[in-house]
């Protein structure tokens, strides 16, 4: 009987943000990597440049196809758009968060805040998990017995997580393990999820970073 075909998948977070605002960038045009963030891209190629990667996909947001661009050119492949990677929708888009919780104390924003499970205030975690899923098994299909690398941003890919690891989808953002130009790599064995592993190719480069107010 033979081996079944084995697939991994990495689920690739962008790298640092030019974001000296501290805006919550969510899905706004217009931010770029920043010179750091640029340098996670490229020392995320070079820990992939070796690995049999038949496929980069990327969300349309810039910072991921920033990050994308070096990892595809290391083995000559366009970026795939897919938006079922974006981040997820957020009803704080555009403001100014880099005061800390105190942003969101204002009595316009309570409403916002009512549920956080759902969570009330952006996307809800089970269609976040649904539309990474999609992408996750069409990138699967398509770089069958290879590897394919998806570029996303830190809620989707941590939410994407918990779903194929059975585990809750709310949950405290602070405990996420997902930073900046990091990977979380799915392995598979034919259809079934065989193992999940973590890494932090530009972890050298994360005590400079500003973790942002986007994602």
């Amino acid at each position: 009987m033979s081996e079944p075909v084995r697939t991994v998948v990495h689920l690739l977070r962008h790298g640092e943000v030019h974001n000296p605002e501290g805006v919550l960038y969510g899905r706004l045009d217009g931010y770029h990597l920043s010179e750091l963030g640029r340098q996670m891209a490229e020392l995320v190629s070079r820990h992939l440049a070796d690995h049999d990667v038949t496929l980069v996909v990327a969300s349309s947001l810039i910072r991921a196809q920033e990050t994308a661009a070096p990892v595809a050119a290391a083995h000559g492949l366009e970026v795939t758009v897919d938006d079922r990677v974006v981040e997820a929708a957020n009803r704080f888009e555009g403001e100014r968060v880099n005061a800390g919780p105190s942003a969101f104390a204002h009595p316009r924003h309570w409403g916002k805040l009512v549920n956080p499970f759902k969570p009330s205030w952006g996307e809800a975690y089970a269609v976040i998990a649904d539309r990474m899923l999609e992408a996750i098994e069409a990138a699967k299909e398509k770089a069958a017995g290879h590897e394919a690398v998806i570029v996303s941003h830190q809620l989707p890919i941590w939410t994407a997580r918990n779903r194929l690891m059975g585990r809750r989808l709310w949950h405290d953002p602070r405990t996420r393990q997902c930073s900046l130009a990091s990977l979380t790599s799915l392995t598979y064995a034919g259809s079934e999820l065989e193992s999940v592993t973590y890494s932090e190719p530009a972890g050298s480069l994360l005590p400079q970073a500003h973790q942002g107010a986007g994602a």
